[in-house]
């Protein structure tokens, strides 16, 4: 057995035995685990590699703390609440339609940030009475808004675990659109279609009206959607017409919606705000820095160069085992950074850009996973429910779907690169 293998394996059971054991943050446990195998390998504590590889994923960072600034800049207008209430409004003759609305509207902050937290954490949170007062029970509300926001955290324009494994295998993160679109929206297509099916009976409009009566449409009127159109339409205007459109970058765009959103309604304070917004940010931040260090340290050790050499010797079958493996790790993060970028380069031969985008949707899955199961405890704080594992047991079939897509997607990698 190869040095680099052991180092590598001490350094994967230091993380484990941090988060697993001690129960520290996955970011802690990564810059832990990081350290340990700096001095294992000889190299002492090297505070160079330390701080550059914490530097490594800023842009990343500076993106989920603006995007942060800005939802809750967002949710503080009423722009968010006026939407979920236009969302029932219009659509309550469809419950079929209504349902896949839904979805895409918790899903959306989630292609903002790149965060799926962000999702349940403030769409999640205003569709939730909706839910409910449909009719749909508690158990299956909260596992709609957890699959929803996993789909989102995976749906482009900002996918952070994608940005995660293009930084450890020096891909840049463009050309991603349509496979993220491609692993994103037919599994969530699905989710919205199967609970509709499964659990929304009929229902009357008045009486969900009544019972959203709390959803006062804001006094500032259309104009409090401005900021969201601006973000949106520069967004894209950057990358369609890049030679007329000033290059500003995702954290500024973001930064100037929030000043926008703030100079429409006067009387949100920016302090609170930004506060909150940072405060729900920082573990996820925490957890980046984490990876960029632990990236850092297989670079210097001198692992991750095995991991490439020895990655093109393993069998298919394990190849696909250990995809299927990627969302037992309990972060997408953490999954990305430890299992998605070998096996970027254990599919060397197909598509790098479909690979990851598979690979990204099998890390999302973590977000659901014990022992943290983070999504299942923020859907179940929204619909009340005290024992979050019934929302992890609730949504068994879409995730069973999801890792098929995702499976199905990566096995085939090379097929569709060409197709699309």
């Amino acid at each position: 057995m190869s040095f680099e293998l052991i180092l590598l394996i001490l350094m994967l059971a230091t993380f484990a035995l941090s988060v697993f054991v001690m129960k520290m943050p996955a970011g802690v446990s990564l810059i832990l685990a990081s350290i340990i195998g700096a001095l294992i390998a000889g190299e002492g504590i090297p505070v160079r590699h330390l701080v550059e590889g914490g530097f490594g994923f800023i842009e990343a960072i500076l993106i989920i703390a603006t995007a942060m600034i800005f939802m809750k800049v967002m949710e503080a207008s009423g722009a968010l609440a006026q939407i979920s209430l236009g969302i029932i409004k219009t659509f309550h003759k469809s419950p079929t339609l209504l349902l896949i609305v839904i979805v895409l509207f918790v899903m959306f902050p989630g292609m903002l940030t790149g965060l799926s937290s962000t999702c349940v954490l403030t769409t999640g949170m205003l569709v939730a009475p909706i839910l409910l007062a449909i009719g749909m029970p508690r158990l299956a509300a909260g596992s709609l808004i957890a699959m929803a926001a996993v789909f989102g955290e995976v749906a482009p324009p900002i996918s952070i675990p994608v940005m995660i494994i293009g930084g450890g295998v020096d891909m840049p993160y463009i050309g991603f659109t349509i496979p993220l679109m491609l692993v994103s929206f037919p599994p969530a297509l699905f989710t919205a279609i199967y609970y509709r099916i499964r659990y929304v009976k009929p229902y009357n409009i008045d009486d969900v009206l009544k019972k959203l009566d709390h959803l006062k449409p804001s006094e500032q009127g259309l104009k409090i959607f401005i900021p969201l159109i601006f973000v949106i339409v520069y967004m894209i205007g950057e990358i369609t017409f890049s030679g007329f459109i000033p290059h500003l970058g995702v954290p500024l765009i973001f930064t100037i919606g929030a000043i926008i959103g703030i100079a429409i309604s006067p009387g949100i304070k920016i302090i609170t705000v930004s506060r909150s917004a940072l405060r729900m940010a920082l573990p996820v931040i925490v957890i980046l820095v984490g990876v960029g260090m632990f990236l850092q340290i297989l670079t210097l050790t001198g692992v991750r160069g095995y991991l490439a050499v020895s990655a093109l010797q393993m069998p298919d079958a394990i190849k696909y085992l250990a995809a299927a493996l990627m969302p037992f790790m309990g972060s997408a993060y953490a999954s990305a950074s430890v299992i998605g970028v070998p096996l970027v380069y254990v599919f060397i031969g197909k598509s790098a850009i479909m690979v990851t985008a598979s690979l990204v949707l099998m890390a999302a899955l973590g977000d659901l996973m014990p022992p943290p199961s983070l999504l299942c405890a923020y859907a179940a704080q929204t619909v009340e429910e005290k024992n979050h594992f019934k929302i992890l047991k609730q949504s068994i079939i879409p995730i069973i779907f999801s890792m098929v897509t995702g499976l199905l997607v990566l096995i085939y990698a090379k097929e569709l690169a060409k197709l699309f």
